[in-house]
């Protein structure tokens, strides 16, 4: 059956990427803010809740068992105890938070989330800038959901690619539908992600490889449109 409501607490990117992206799939989207301020700043309506909060509208309004709560508070403390909380008083709800670190994400997995998300400080942007992306809501359904059919594979750039010599900056990757640019890797196997501001910079060379994620086909089909292959470094293999 269809989740009926999603209920996001805590207005921030996080919560406007998630909306766009599961604004199709859910009856009802409910906001929520520990600040007032952020109803005059928002073009969505918000409902102001407390850490306190017995959550007596959402016991009469929301059918609970087939809605799913995000909590995407960007401090890890009140993160933990908004979770306690709801977990406390539903116990049938399925709830999705957002972790700073692995300790984070553990200490979220005890106070009863269903499935954390762990981001880092430096890749927030990233991620954000990433979800934008077509192929993105059926990423984020994967991610909460767990199927397994996407893909991430590596593909090197071979002299004859048209994207040799081309600044990351400057490729339309919205022309390579169902799959998602991650990040690049030098020859000498450092990595950055593309949407760095270092990365943003970077001139592609032969040899450079391409960390994407898609499903089969879609990298197959990305693969033959830019002229190069996969790679695979065998000196990760025994026999």
């Amino acid at each position: 059956m269809a989740k009926t409501t999603a209920l996001i607490f805590g207005y921030n990117k996080y919560a406007d990427e998630i909306v766009a992206n599961v604004k199709d799939k859910y009856r009802y989207i409910k906001i929520y803010s520990l600040h007032e301020e952020d109803n005059a700043n928002s073009e969505y309506e918000i409902e102001q809740f407390d850490l306190g909060d017995e959550w007596i509208e959402i016991k009469k309004n929301v059918d609970i068992e087939n809605s799913m709560a995000f909590c995407v508070l960007e401090d890890t403390a009140e993160n933990i105890f908004l979770t306690i909380s709801l977990r406390a008083n539903f116990k049938n709800l399925t709830i999705i938070a957002i972790a700073s670190n692995n300790e984070s994400a553990n200490k979220l997995r005890m106070a009863g989330a269903n499935k954390v998300i762990p981001l880092v400080e430096t890749t927030s942007d990233i991620i954000t800038n990433m979800l934008q992306k077509p192929i993105s809501s059926k990423i984020l359904h994967n991610i909460l959901y767990e199927e397994s059919d996407l893909k991430i594979a590596q593909i090197k750039i071979s002299k004859e690619s048209h994207f040799t010599d081309e600044q990351l900056t400057s490729i339309d990757w919205t022309r390579y539908n169902g799959i998602l640019v991650l990040s690049v890797m030098h020859e000498d196997m450092k990595s950055e992600f593309i949407y760095s501001s270092k990365a943003k910079n970077h001139i592609i060379r032969e040899g450079d490889i391409l960390v994407v994620v898609g499903y089969e086909a879609d990298i197959a089909e990305f693969e033959n449109k830019i002229g190069s292959e996969r790679y695979v470094n065998w000196s990760h293999w025994s026999w």
